[in-house]
């Protein structure tokens, strides 16, 4: 009896071990196809399709195709986002969003993956909505607890919120992407660079909420070139 029991075992355990292999290979599948098919042209019968198998099949496994494209997403940018945490160590949190932005140039499928999704997100009832906007303040919260952490260590200046600039760097991060994807002649790391030293100098000086107005009517005959 006893042998039997160990037989049936390492069966169900064989079996479970396959199982978990052909998850990790249909969702391997879909990170490709996403890289080669637009978000909104991409479909569950496509992944089958790549791997030989029939649509009922994989759905036995992912019975949601947005459950299948989030699993993706987390296996696509989870992996790169340990390359990038490793390649930045204990560096300030802008050169963590700087080597994001340069991961994200040298992979512009991502962008657009992680582009499209930000529209999804924005749709309260689409069924992705609540998990993608859930990851989104998880970012946005890491930012924060970055900057309070660059305050902390005299990285950047006590005279910026961390809570403003986290807003303000992901938004330089997201604007300059996005206008990448649009622009041909725009070169991301370069502009973000630009855009990140003006937004440095800004933090060394206290918020004046009517500093907008003041430099509008500035006519000295300096230069405006950022």
């Amino acid at each position: 009896m006893m042998l039997e029991h160990t037989s049936a075992d390492t069966q169900a355990a064989a079996a479970a071990a396959a199982t978990l292999h052909l998850r990790i290979t249909i969702v391997g599948a879909t990170v490709d196809l996403l890289r080669d098919v637009p978000f909104h042209e991409a479909h569950v019968g496509l992944v089958a399709e790549r791997m030989g198998i029939t649509t009922e099949e994989l759905r036995q496994h992912f019975p949601s195709w947005d459950g299948l494209v989030l699993a993706a997403l987390d296996r696509w940018n989870g992996a790169r986002m340990d390359e990038v945490t490793r390649e930045v160590g204990d560096g300030s949190t802008v050169e963590l969003l700087r080597a994001i932005v340069a991961s994200n140039a040298e992979d512009p499928a991502l962008m657009r993956l992680l582009v499209a999704l930000l529209s999804v997100a924005g749709n309260p009832a689409h069924p992705m909505a609540t998990y993608l906007r859930s990851r989104y303040q998880l970012f946005y919260s890491q930012i924060k607890r970055g900057l309070e952490h660059d305050i902390a260590v005299g990285r950047a200046p006590h005279t910026m919120d961390p809570r403003r600039g986290a807003e303000q760097l992901i938004a330089l991060y997201e604007g300059l992407q996005l206008q990448a994807m649009l622009r041909a002649d725009l070169d991301l790391v370069p502009a973000f660079d630009r855009a990140v030293a003006r937004l440095e100098r800004g933090w060394m000086e206290r918020y004046e909420p009517h500093a907008a107005q003041r430099f509008s009517t500035w006519s000295d005959g300096g230069s405006w070139e950022i």
